[in-house]
């Protein structure tokens, strides 16, 4: 079977997904079955063993609390020493309560009313804690019994008390869909997601307190319903799958020559990085072209670099004229980045306007970052006067520049920012941070009802990114996966999943604090060596 992405679903699609299963034969109940004892496997496996081990687990009204005590019978039955804690109501016919006591799992049933300090020493004394509370059905702010338990997870936390914490499914109180997230919501070690990762867990604020998230199967059919869903997780093999492979007879022509198109008096730094990176992800050729107050220094540090000295203004950024030099060379090309480290003057958005909207690069595979996009934003209908592949790279700020939206609205809904603009301006959208998304065109549906464009998440949240020069090091690599022939959305794909990869090599070790843009550059061959492993 080909190398698939991890699907990434809403509370509706989860809850069609299952009813589809059940449609095709797959009951609800083996489905919770089969989630309750991944669960506890997984638990087992964090524990170290479960005999002896002192576990209490929050139970909410439906099927988070269901799949829950599966997954605590099955611990009894291994040895540990399990309390349900009943938050709410459980319904009047209960055989998932049933069969749990019948293994010999305590209940107090503080729903009831039961007493709150014997909740307080089980929580002491626990080793394993497990929030089975709301899952996915959560919909208005947490209150009485449930948020009072929660709270005493979290002081206890705060406290030094270090239980091993899990969250079935969903953190209760963490919106499946946003990532919205209730102040009474305790930060989970890890959230145990059943079936699909839901889409709430990777956003913020919601992200911060749902821990490491690990998908867990749950026996759903294969494929069930899956075509429907248009968010995706990158996988790292699916990545491997969609790289260029590297053939033995193979030569520097193979591999595609990228023009980079950056840099200016003040940020020489962005036209080395980004042509630093294009080399390191595997392009054959790289040409920069930089103002020629610029070349000189770039060339002392990029021996293996092609040069392309352009006019400049007086202050060192590329003159208007320039579009005419490069327009000139473009036919030995097969992909373009251009933008980073630019600077903005209206000389460099003419310059912009005269080397994309005007026709002669059509057909080159271009990718447009940082004062790139902000000389784009000045003109106000470029993507109507822009055709050919188009991959652009914004941060939240540049983004919101281009959009008029605000940053706080971009970052409200990064997937849904991303596709939206991706469809209206037929590019490739790559907005940057934390799960970067990248969101592809919206294509014209030929057959059936229009549907979502596809986007993708990575899967890396890296605040050592968070230093100048790291974007510009992503402009490079995917700028150089298009010289190497790949479509513009996997090309950005691969690239985001590259670019994190290589940044969480250098940051694994040492921490986050003080990664340089080049170390990362310096790490993607790595990167792309350990995904063939």
């Amino acid at each position: 079977m080909p190398a698939a992405n991890l699907k990434v679903v809403t509370a509706a699609q989860m809850t069609a997904l299952e009813q589809e299963s059940e449609r095709q034969g797959t009951s609800t109940d083996t489905l919770m079955e089969t989630a309750g004892l991944a669960v506890a496997e997984y638990a087992r496996q964090r524990l170290g063993g479960a005999a002896g081990a002192r576990v209490v687990i929050l139970v909410g009204p439906g099927n988070n609390g269901a799949d829950g005590l599966v997954a605590v019978r099955h611990l009894r039955r291994w040895g540990a020493e399990v309390t349900a804690c009943l938050l709410t109501r459980r319904p009047q016919a209960d055989p998932k309560l049933d069969l749990a006591r019948d293994c010999g799992v305590d209940v107090l049933d503080l729903a009831s009313g039961e007493g709150m300090a014997a909740y307080e020493r089980l929580l002491a004394r626990s080793h394993l804690v497990i929030d089975a509370v709301l899952g996915t059905g959560r919909s208005r702010a947490l209150q009485g019994v449930v948020r009072d338990a929660l709270l005493r997870v979290a002081e206890m936390r705060e406290g030094g008390s270090r239980p091993l914490l899990l969250a079935l499914d969903l953190p209760t109180g963490l919106d499946a869909d946003t990532g919205a997230v209730d102040e009474a919501t305790p930060a989970m070690d890890a959230t145990l997601a059943l079936g699909f990762p839901k889409a709430g867990l990777l956003a913020f604020p919601g992200a911060a307190r749902a821990g490491e998230p690990v998908t867990l199967g749950i026996g759903l059919p294969g494929g069930v319903g899956q075509d429907n869903v248009a968010l995706e997780l990158l996988t790292p093999q699916w990545v491997a799958s969609r790289l260029p492979p590297r053939p033995l007879d193979s030569h520097k022509g193979t591999y595609g020559h990228l023009l980079v198109v950056a840099g200016s008096r003040n940020y020489v730094g962005a036209a080395c990085l980004v042509a630093r990176a294009a080399h390191r992800a595997g392009a054959g050729l790289v040409t920069l072209a930089t103002p020629e107050s610029v070349y000189p220094s770039v060339a002392a540090q990029l021996t293996e670099t092609i040069h392309l000295p352009l006019p400049e203004d007086k202050e060192g950024r590329v003159h208007p004229d320039g579009a005419d030099v490069v327009r000139e060379t473009l036919t030995r090309y097969d992909a373009m980045a251009v933008g980073s480290g630019m600077g903005q003057s209206n000389g460099v958005a003419e310059f912009m306007e005269s080397l994309l909207l005007t026709g002669q690069a059509a057909n080159l595979p271009v990718l447009v970052d940082a004062d790139g996009l902000n000389s784009l934003a000045r003109r106000g209908d470029w993507w109507q006067r822009r055709s050919g592949p188009l991959v652009l790279t914004p941060h939240p700020g540049e983004m919101a520049t281009l959009t008029g939206l605000s940053t706080a609205e971009v970052q409200g809904d990064r997937v849904g920012a991303a596709r939206e603009w991706a469809a209206r301006w037929q590019a490739v959208v790559v907005l940057k941070g934390a799960f970067t998304a990248i969101a592809e065109p919206e294509l014209p549906s030929t057959s059936g009802p229009q549907r979502d464009g596809l986007a993708r998440l990575s899967p890396f949240v890296n605040p050592g990114l968070a230093s100048g020069g790291t974007g510009d090091v992503l402009t490079g690599v995917i700028g150089s996966l298009l010289a190497q022939g790949m479509e513009p959305f996997d090309a950005a794909s691969c690239g985001v999943y590259l670019h994190g990869l290589a940044a969480e090599s250098v940051t694994g070790g040492r921490g986050y604090t003080g990664l340089l843009a080049s170390e990362v550059a310096d790490a993607v061959p790595g990167a792309i060596g350990s995904l063939a492993d």
